[in-house]
């Protein structure tokens, strides 16, 4: 998973360690250091006497001096002292960020992700000084693993949680995308997850653009022994899903999880069909579906997607034999919303929750 996107980074983190200019800059900065003020004297006029009392006495005359050490005041002042500073050269750095640049978008992570990844590597880089002992590679590797980080940081979204938080009725999710995305399918292992969980569900075949699509949900409801509210190709979406949402009330079914004719957003027709859905229906929770193997394609299309009806999360299918994860990477930034799971083979099982901080491990293992 992701190997060649692995491949490129350890290419691209060798030879900017290779081609980084780092510079030394001196420089005065001034600091506020304590000093102790004169201690005072304790001296002692007794008489001589024996031996061990003398001893004890010196002893109690040591024990005051350091007392008075201890509570003796100190005062502040301000002084001029030269530091240097090491970092990467601006220069250098906009040769090897071109590099990064290249690698991104080779694996397929959106332009306008690129751009800010880049951009919020170097201001790091420019930033931060390079620690004692510190490489040009391992700064470099730093700054890019956090700038990877903060854009996959856009909240969190725990779906079992929000299914439990509803108090009255059933909960509505609706799953939306392009043609081929894998909605059906991703349909059948949320069934399981939530069966998993001990929340009831009921399927509805609101895909009634294709028969096969109906057809292929119907086997899945059968499979995992939960009912299916259908009509015949042709019918109005909208209605099919109306009539699940009113089947799970009467039934006490906990969720409703709605299919959709797969559509491309620049089919304007079809979009205003999904609108219909949405406004009739108002789901509590829609969810894109997109193959993460189209990469980039896949975020514009969440992106559209989320313009066009709003999106609260995202599932990327196929992820097993995602070699580059630009997918992964950019639609988390370019729709504000989190990929809450991947898909990751055929079986119902195959269906893993996403983890920002797994991912980026993953990447840079």
């Amino acid at each position: 998973m992701f190997g060649n996107l692995k491949k490129k980074l350890k290419s691209f983190f060798d030879k900017a360690g290779k081609e980084a200019e780092t510079e030394e800059v001196e420089e005065e900065v001034l600091v506020e250091v304590e000093e102790d003020l004169e201690a005072p004297k304790v001296t002692s006029k007794k008489k001589p006497k024996e031996k061990k009392e003398a001893e004890k006495e010196e002893l109690e005359e040591e024990k005051k001096i350091e007392d008075s050490k201890t509570e003796k005041p100190k005062r502040k002042r301000s002084i001029f002292k030269k530091i240097t500073r090491r970092h990467i050269s601006e220069k250098s750095l906009d040769s090897i960020l071109w590099e990064l640049e290249l690698a991104l978008l080779e694996n397929d992570v959106a332009k306008e992700v690129t751009e800010s990844i880049t951009k919020d590597t170097k201001e790091r880089l420019l930033e931060t000084d390079l620690k004692k002992g510190e490489t040009a590679e391992k700064a470099i590797t730093s700054a890019l693993k956090a700038a990877i980080e903060k854009t996959l940081d856009v909240g969190d979204f725990d779906i079992i949680e929000k299914i439990r938080e509803k108090e009255e009725g059933p909960t509505l999710i609706l799953f939306v995308g392009f043609n081929g995305s894998g909605k059906t399918m991703t349909i059948g292992k949320f069934a399981q997850v939530l069966q998993n969980e001990g929340i009831s569900v009921v399927m509805a075949a609101g895909d009634t653009f294709r028969a096969a699509a109906i057809e292929q949900l119907d086997v899945h409801a059968k499979a995992l022994k939960v009912p299916i509210v259908k009509q015949q190709r042709g019918s109005d979406a909208a209605a099919v899903i109306y009539d699940a949402v009113e089947h799970a009330k009467a039934k006490g079914i906990d969720v409703v999880l709605g299919d959709t004719a797969g559509r491309s957003h620049a089919d304007l027709n079809l979009m205003d069909e999904l609108k219909k859905v949405v406004r009739v229906n108002k789901p509590d929770i829609t969810i894109f579906v997109g193959d993460s193997l189209t990469g980039n394609d896949a975020a514009e299309q969440a992106k559209r997607f989320n313009e066009a009806v709003g999106i609260d999360a995202s599932v990327l299918t196929k992820a097993d034999c995602d070699v580059k994860g630009g997918a992964c990477i950019s639609i988390s930034h370019m729709t504000e919303k989190p990929i809450i799971y991947l898909g990751t083979g055929q079986g119902y099982e195959d269906i893993e929750e996403f983890n920002p901080d797994w991912f980026v491990e993953k990447v840079f293992e």
